[in-house]
């Protein structure tokens, strides 16, 4: 029975995937505009996390899409089709959920953040008044 019902989500992923792709592509946002020195002061801040995520995941769909919005350039990391990604998303986060937004402070710590809304409240927070 798990069998089956793998099979169907990887089927549905294998169908609908290229359509969520051209989706994200076509609704992309526009990027917000900053001087360049504070696009710059963004972009080393952007040094320090990092996004795991599949690419078809509709809830990481909405945070590249805040990403593009806020003109954020966040390393992203498929834990989808890369084992060694997946392997520093579960040992990290303690489980494979997707997206998570891995951040590190100066001293080297990590804090590992899941679900959408927690990393969109974060972006927006940190980002957007800058």
């Amino acid at each position: 029975m798990k069998f089956i019902i793998r099979s169907f989500f990887r089927t549905l992923r294998i169908v609908l995937g290229p359509f969520m792709r051209l989706w994200e592509f076509a609704s992309r946002p526009k990027g917000v505009v900053r001087a360049p020195e504070l696009q710059q002061a963004v972009n080393q801040q952007c040094q320090s996390l990092v996004l795991y995520q599949f690419t078809t995941c509709p809830f990481c769909i909405k945070v590249r899409q805040e990403m593009r919005r806020l003109s954020l350039p966040i390393e992203r990391r498929d834990a989808q089709h890369h084992q060694h990604n997946r392997d520093a998303l579960l040992q990290g986060a303690g489980t494979v959920k997707v997206p998570c937004l891995r951040i590190t402070d100066a001293s080297g710590q990590s804090r590992w953040l899941v679900e959408s809304g927690a990393i969109i409240s974060y972006l927006q927070g940190r980002f957007a008044a800058a």
